[in-house]
């Protein structure tokens, strides 16, 4: 076994540990959200007859409106990925960078602990692609902690703008949060420029290290993630391109919710309706269950009946909009999936 073979399973086993351990909660989880899936068909049935009726009647070029903003949404997301990458020095193909998302996408929302499958998968195929194990890190987390960020930006202006009724009983609960999350890393961001206090937190995350191997070489791996991106890109500045890009990515997938409203003919509760995605979001992004499922269906239903639809034109709205950003793209990210397996089975791919 060559060392970047040796790198590859390394990020793999790090990427993939969380998932060995609540394995059977997510197969539970999944069972335990079947069944009440089933008793809620069964006791709404009439309310799921009447949005099967609004969503049989959408029109077809409203669909396109629809499809658009997910696409766009997608597209910001690979354009972040892309970004970090050639941040890092590596030159791939945006048509390649944009493969692996989407693929990285149906292997997440497929999958039980979906997540870090796909997180373990998209790092071997950039390892496989000539970027360095640092740099693949790099772009996973950073990726990740931007797209938090840009939620968390999401939420805050939904709080802002939210009325008194309905989600407006949440809003001082979403702006404390928001504050505190706020505070902490302003602290955090304000204390890293001291020395002294970097010098006394590597110390003793350098100790939380030492009884164990694994986590020793992955604190090796975030103190080279953190030297390489702060050599990379100093500053703050030079960040808010991709953080643009994150919350494009949301504000994109947010504005298909909307589209599907207008296609449906619901009114759209402005105050209300960011808040009710964002929290979604959030529940979703739990990954209790594949993709999501069944714990998004369920509480933006639940936020979008609080925010003042009728109950079938929140089950209407939720399900075409889940159709748009979810199963829509399972055969898509699918069949990218395929293409790169099968291509890495002919040879190693050509580095740009």
């Amino acid at each position: 076994m060559n060392g970047a073979d040796e790198n590859v399973e390394r990020g793999e086993g790090f990427v993939a540990a969380p998932f060995r351990a609540p394995r059977r909660l997510w197969w539970l989880g999944s069972v335990a959200l079947v069944v009440i899936a089933a008793v809620v068909a069964v006791y709404r049935r009439h309310d799921l007859a009447a949005a099967s009726h609004l969503i049989a009647a959408v029109r077809l070029p409203r669909l396109v409106f629809v499809a658009g903003f997910e696409a766009a949404s997608l597209g910001a997301l690979i354009a972040l990925q892309q970004w970090l990458l050639r941040m890092g020095g590596a030159r791939l193909r945006l048509k390649v960078v944009g493969t692996i998302v989407l693929a990285a996408n149906a292997v997440a929302g497929a999958l039980p602990g979906g997540a870090a499958f796909a997180a373990a998968w998209m790092f071997t195929q950039l390892r496989r692609r000539g970027v360095g194990q640092v740099l693949a890190g790099a772009v996973l987390a950073v990726s990740g902690v931007l797209s938090v960020a840009a939620l968390f930006a999401l939420l805050a202006t939904g709080a802002l703008a939210i009325g008194s009724a309905g989600l407006g009983a949440l809003r001082p609960v979403v702006l404390g949060l928001v504050a505190i999350l706020s505070v902490i890393v302003g602290a955090v961001a304000g204390l890293s420029r001291f020395r002294p206090v970097r010098r006394r937190f590597w110390r003793f995350w350098r100790r939380l290290g030492v009884r164990s191997r694994q986590l020793r070489n992955i604190e090796d791996d975030l103190l080279a993630l953190v030297r390489h991106v702060h050599a990379v890109r100093p500053g703050l500045r030079p960040w808010l391109q991709p953080f643009a890009l994150a919350l494009l990515n949301w504000v994109c997938d947010a504005a298909c919710l909307l589209a599907c409203a207008w296609g449906l003919g619901i009114g759209i509760p402005w105050r209300g309706i960011l808040v009710a995605y964002t929290l979604s979001q959030m529940t979703g992004s739990l990954r209790l269950t594949p993709g999501g499922l069944g714990v998004v269906e369920a509480s933006l239903t639940a936020l979008l009946v609080l925010c003042g639809l009728r109950t079938d034109q929140a089950i209407a709205l939720t399900l075409l909009y889940r159709t748009a950003s979810y199963w829509a793209l399972q055969p898509i990210g699918w069949a990218c999936w395929l293409g790169l397996t099968f291509s890495s089975r002919r040879g190693p791919p050509r580095r740009t």
